[in-house]
C-alpha cells in the first residue's frame, strides 16, 4: 500500500491497455485493416519470420489468406479470430487476428511441441464440466476447479480467487505444490488489482506471463506505439504488476476470469515457480471452462439463496397466521418474540414502543435500545435498515452490538430490532496491507514487497445480513400490517354485528381507490395530452411542432408506466421483471406490429420497491423511444432489453444495432433519464454495440 506522501490511485490510471510493447516470447505484426500492408511490429519478427515485414502483405507473412479468415467475421471490441499456425525454421507459431481502430493486429505465440488433438481437449473438458456439476455447494466446486485447472495448466499453484463487495480478493480454493507454502483464505486489498486491470479482465478472459523477468519488446516504428491493444494476449505487462510478481517469487503467472452475468465474479490465479509457457490453445480451454465454471458458480449460488428464500417463507407463513389469529400489538410480539428473534438469526430481539420495551436473548438495557431505535427511525423513515457494522453508521454508538436490523411499524409507532454480537474476526492477508511505503520527495509508486501472512483482528462488525432477510423482514413488516387490519376488522365486525368485510374487502377497497386515483391521473394526462396535440398542428410543421409532438410522446410513456404501476396488487414491492415486461407490450401495441416483431426480451426475476421500480420503467422507456427514433432513422429494426441480477445490484440493457447515436443527450428526455438515474442511486454508460448502441443502467435493488 503506497503511504501517505504517494500518489494512491496511480495504479487506477495506469494506461495498461498501451503499454507500447509485448513479451518477447512472441511476435506482434500491426496492418492497416484496409490494405492489410505491415505498419508496424514487436518482437523479433526479422530472425523468427522474416526481415522483409515492413510494408508486406499480412496475407503472405502469415501464409494464408486474411480476407478469407475475416470473411462474414465481424471483429469488434474483445473480438478475435483463430488462424491456421505459421511454421518457420520448424518453429510452430499460434496464429490470432484482433482489430484496433484502423488497424488489423496479428499476434504469434509458441504452439505447443505435441499439442491434444481437439476431439481429445473436447472430451477431456466435458469430463471437467460432469465434475463440476457434481459439486454439491460453491465451496466444493471452486475445491475441484482448482485442482482441475492446475492439471490442465500444470503450474505449481493455482488459486479460486473471489472478489468481495469492497473489491479486496479472497482465496476460497488452492491446489499447490506441497513444497509452496498456502495461501488458501488469505484476503488481498483492492489495490493489488487496479480498477482498470479488473475492467481488462472481462474483456480479455485469459492472460499469460511465461517469464517475469522478460524484457518487453517494443513496437516498431513509434509512431504507432500508442496503439490499444486491449485484446492482445502478448501485450507487455505493467512493471507494478511485474514487480510484484516478483515479491511474490513467481517466475511465471497465468490468470483466467471468471465472468458472471457480465461481472468479474473472481479469478483463476496461477502461479509457476520458474519460467513456463501457457500455449494459446490450452488458454482458450481454460477460458471455455472458466465459462462452465461460471454457469456452476450462478447454479450454486441461486441454489443457495434459494434454500434461503424457502427457509424464511416457511417461518414466516406461521408467524403470519400466530399473528393474524392473535391479540394487540405487544401481546403478539411478546408471545412469538424467540420465533421472530430466530427468524433473521439475531443474537437479541425487541420490541420497542413508548409505552414499553419487549426483548428475547441478549439485549442491552432499555435506554440503550431506545436510544437504538431513535437512531434507526432516523435513518429510514419505513423501510427496514440493516447494517453489520453499526459504528461506522453512528460513530459515537459503544456496545457489544455492531450488527442492527430496525423495522419501523406505523402501529403504536413501534419499532422492531434485531441485534448481532461484534464477531471479532482474525483476517490473513498476503503480507500487511496497510504497511505505508516511505513518503520521499519523488518516489515512485511501488507494490509491497511483503506477502508473509499477516493476520489482522477486524472489530466491530457482525455478520452480515442477507439481501434474502432483509426482504423477509420487509414482508414480516406487512404481516403485521395485515395483522392490524384484522384485528381492526374484528373489532368493527363486533360493533356491526359482523357484517363489514375482512382483510381481503379492505384490500379489494383500496384495489377500487387505486384504480380510482389512477382513472382521474389518466383522464388529466389525456387531457394534456390532447392540448398537446392542438398546439403542435395549430404550431405547423417546423421545430416547435417536432418539440410539442415529442412532449406528447413523453407525456404518453409517462400515462403508461402510471397505469402499470396501479393494475399491480403489490404496493410496496413489485416483480421488476413482470412490471417492465407489461410495459414493453403496451410499447409493441403502440409502435405497432413492425417494431414489436423486432423486440427482443430477456427479463430475470427482481424484487424491488415500487417507486424505484416505477423509476426503471420511466428510463426504459426513454431508451426505448430513442432507440426508435435515432438508430435506424425511423424505421423498425433489432432493439434488445435485458434485465439481470448481480448480487444486491440490478442491470438494465437496451441495445440496438443501428447508428451508434440517440441525438445530443441535452433533450428534456435526456435530463429526465439523468434525474431518474440519479433518484435510483444509479449510474448508465453508452456503450458501442458493434454496430450500434448498449445503454446499461446499473442500480441497487434496495435504496440506501
Amino acid at each position: 500500500m503506497p503511504g501517505p506522501g504517494l500518489d494512491q490511485t496511480g495504479c487506477d490510471r495506469e494506461p495498461i491497455h498501451i503499454p507500447g510493447s509485448i513479451q518477447p516470447h512472441g511476435l506482434l505484426l500491426i496492418a492497416e485493416a484496409a490494405s492489410h500492408r505491415v505498419a508496424a511490429a514487436a518482437g523479433d519478427v526479422e530472425g523468427r519470420l522474416t526481415p522483409d515485414w515492413l510494408g508486406g502483405d499480412l496475407s503472405d507473412l502469415l501464409g494464408q489468406s486474411v480476407p478469407a479468415l475475416l470473411e462474414g467475421v465481424m471483429i469488434g471490441p474483445g473480438g478475435t479470430v483463430i488462424g491456421v499456425p505459421v511454421t518457420v525454421d520448424g518453429q510452430r507459431w499460434d496464429v490470432a487476428l484482433h482489430r484496433s481502430g484502423e488497424y488489423l493486429i496479428a499476434e504469434l505465440e509458441p504452439a505447443a511441441a505435441d499439442p491434444p488433438t481437439a476431439g481429445a481437449m473436447m472430451s477431456r473438458l466435458e469430463l471437467i464440466a460432469q465434475q463440476f456439476e457434481r459439486a454439491t455447494d460453491l465451496q466444493g466446486l471452486c475445491e475441484r476447479a482448482a485442482i482441475v485447472f492446475r492439471g490442465l495448466t500444470g503450474f505449481d499453484r493455482v488459486m479460486i480467487y473471489r472478489f468481495l463487495d469492497d473489491d479486496a480478493g479472497r482465496v476460497v480454493a488452492e491446489d499447490r505444490d506441497p513444497a509452496l507454502g498456502a495461501f488458501l483464505h488469505h484476503h488481498f486489498p483492492a489495490s493489488d488489482i487496479p480498477r482498470q486491470a479488473r475492467a481488462l479482465y472481462v474483456r480479455n478472459r485469459t492472460r499469460a506471463i511465461p517469464d517475469v523477468e522478460y524484457e518487453p519488446a517494443p513496437i516498431r516504428p513509434a509512431e504507432l506505439a500508442g496503439i490499444d491493444l486491449s485484446d492482445v494476449g502478448l501485450r507487455s505487462v505493467s512493471p507494478i504488476h511485474v514487480q510484484y510478481l516478483r515479491n511474490m517469487g513467481v517466475g511465471a503467472s497465468a490468470s483466467i476470469s471468471i465472468v458472471k452475468d457480465g461481472l468479474l465474479w473472481g479469478l483463476i490465479a496461477c502461479h509457476h515457480d520458474s519460467p513456463r509457457l501457457l500455449p494459446a490453445d490450452i488458454r482458450q480451454a481454460a477460458a471455455l471452462l472458466a465459462t462452465s465454471l461460471a454457469r456452476q458458480i450462478r447454479a450454486k449460488e441461486e441454489a443457495e439463496a434459494y434454500r434461503e428464500r424457502l427457509r424464511l417463507r416457511s417461518a414466516e407463513d406461521g408467524l403470519a397466521l400466530r399473528l393474524a389469529d392473535g391479540p394487540a400489538l405487544e401481546s403478539a410480539v411478546e408471545r412469538t418474540a424467540p420465533e421472530l428473534r430466530a427468524l433473521l438469526g439475531g443474537d437479541g430481539f425487541a420490541l420497542v414502543t413508548p409505552r414499553r420495551v419487549i426483548t428475547d436473548g441478549d439485549c442491552p438495557p432499555e435506554d440503550r435500545l431506545r436510544d437504538l431505535a431513535m437512531r434507526a427511525r432516523g435513518q429510514v423513515a419505513a423501510d427496514p435498515f440493516a447494517t453489520h457494522e453499526a459504528g461506522a453508521v453512528w460513530p459515537d454508538l459503544t456496545g457489544a452490538f455492531a450488527g442492527v436490523l430496525a423495522l419501523p411499524l406505523i402501529e403504536g409507532d413501534a419499532t422492531l430490532l434485531w441485534l448481532r454480537v461484534e464477531q471479532v474476526t482474525e483476517v490473513e492477508w498476503a503480507g500487511n496491507p496497510h504497511k505505508a511505503v516511505p513518503a520521499t520527495p519523488g518516489a515512485t509508486l511501488t507494490p509491497r514487497a511483503s506477502f508473509a501472512t499477516w493476520t489482522e483482528a477486524v472489530r466491530g462488525r457482525a455478520r452480515r445480513w442477507t439481501l434474502e432477510e432483509v426482504e423477509a423482514a420487509r414482508r414480516l413488516r406487512r404481516a403485521f400490517e395485515d395483522a392490524r387490519r384484522t384485528r381492526e376488522l374484528r373489532d368493527v365486525n363486533a360493533v356491526l354485528t359482523r357484517t363489514l368485510a375482512d382483510k381481503d374487502a379492505l384490500l379489494v377497497q383500496k384495489d377500487v381507490l387505486m384504480k380510482e386515483v389512477d382513472h382521474r391521473v389518466q383522464n388529466s394526462l389525456q387531457l394534456v395530452g390532447a392540448f398537446l396535440s392542438m398546439q403542435a398542428r395549430a404550431a405547423g410543421p417546423g421545430a416547435l411542432a417536432e418539440q410539442l409532438g415529442e412532449a406528447q410522446a413523453r407525456l404518453s410513456a409517462v400515462a403508461l408506466v402510471h397505469r402499470r404501476l396501479y393494475r399491480d396488487d403489490q404496493i410496496g414491492t413489485v416483480d421488476l421483471s413482470r412490471y417492465l415486461d407489461e410495459l414493453i407490450a403496451d410499447m409493441k401495441a403502440s409502435f405497432g406490429g413492425d417494431w414489436a416483431a423486432q423486440m427482443r426480451v430477456d427479463l430475470a426475476p427482481v424484487l424491488i420497491q415500487t417507486d424505484r421500480a416505477v423509476n426503471v420503467g420511466l428510463i426504459m422507456t426513454e431508451l426505448v423511444i430513442n432507440a426508435t427514433k435515432y438508430a435506424y432513422a425511423g424505421a423498425p429494426g433489432p432493439i434488445a432489453i435485458a434485465l439481470e441480477q448481480h448480487r444486491n445490484r440490478l442491470r438494465l440493457i437496451v441495445a440496438d444495432e443501428g447508428t451508434g447515436k440517440h441525438g445530443d443527450n441535452s433533450g428534456f428526455g435526456s435530463r429526465m433519464m439523468a434525474a431518474m438515474v440519479a433518484r435510483l442511486d444509479g449510474e448508465i454508460a453508452f456503450l458501442d454495440n458493434t454496430p450500434g448502441l448498449r445503454a446499461i443502467l446499473t442500480a441497487p435493488i434496495l435504496a440506501d
